[in-house]
């Protein structure tokens, strides 16, 4: 299994696919492996290189506090290993504030961003629903947070459709079956690292291409913070989906999957 050293921790990645490198940053809870449905077709034009996060997966779970600046020095540290810049990155909820932080602290190593349900600073709602997502963690079964998670991410169509809903049921089940679970510690520390994150003044500094990405109705990172980053970061797009939540990506795969692979081969 490729692991690396990088920053004082056992990082775990897997790459898929040729081409030029695309990074992707899962967001809290995540393993890389919950890109698989993206990868299928980025894959195809890209040599995509998947990550877990410290504090989830196969990586090291060291006890926190954890922080953007440093899980983007994590990623820095893996780029560096491999030998290589020029990299474009997407970063999905938490992945896009680690991302925003590799813009910020390793320019060099990057060509372009996908910033997927951004955030530049938190709010009291926001600082309190990761705090009680912790809190859940602590006291729910594997299914139950499940269920907790699902209601944050995905909007109410989601819920209402037949062959959706089947589909959120079974990943309960399988949560409960799930043979490397993250682990208290490590949602702690990095449900830390997304309430400190705070770049507001720093993210005009950015001087890389970008496409940012919400969902219009968005119940864990409100559209008001997607927003934020977008008109923070100087020429950069913006692309809002329509009565979508925090898992627009999923929500549209199709077109998401189309859509941002398109602008990473212009970007």
């Amino acid at each position: 299994m490729p692991t690396v050293q990088s920053n004082g921790i056992n990082l775990y990645y897997e790459e898929r696919g040729s081409g030029d490198p695309l990074l992707l940053i899962m967001g809290i809870t995540a393993p890389g492996a919950v890109w698989e449905k993206h990868v299928a077709h980025w894959e195809k034009s890209f040599r995509c290189i998947l990550v877990d996060n410290r504090g989830v997966g196969l990586s090291d779970k060291p006890p926190g506090p954890y922080s953007s600046a440093q899980m983007a020095d994590d990623c820095a540290g893996l780029l560096q290993h491999l030998e290589l810049s020029d990299v474009r990155v997407v970063g999905v909820s938490m992945g896009s504030i680690i991302a925003q932080q590799l813009a910020i602290r390793h320019p060099e190593l990057l060509r372009s961003l996908v910033l997927m349900c951004p955030w530049a600073r938190c709010d009291r709602m926001a600082e309190t629903i990761f705090r009680h997502m912790v809190d859940c963690k602590a006291r729910l079964r594997p299914e139950e947070f499940s269920v907790y998670v699902q209601l944050l991410i995905f909007s109410k169509a989601t819920f209402d459709d037949k062959k959706a809903y089947q589909g959120l049921v079974e990943d309960r089940k399988n949560a409960a079956l799930e043979p490397n679970p993250q682990p208290l510690v490590g949602l702690e520390g990095q449900a830390e690292a997304c309430i400190h994150h705070q770049v507001v003044e720093q993210l005009p500094s950015i001087a890389l291409p970008t496409f940012v990405l919400g969902g219009e109705v968005d119940a864990f990172t409100p559209l008001w913070m997607t927003r934020e980053v977008a008109e923070a970061i100087p020429n950069s797009l913006l692309h809002i989906y329509p009565g979508s939540g925090h898992a627009f990506h999923w929500e549209n795969l199709e077109d998401f999957n189309q859509r941002v692979h398109q602008w990473l081969l212009e970007n």
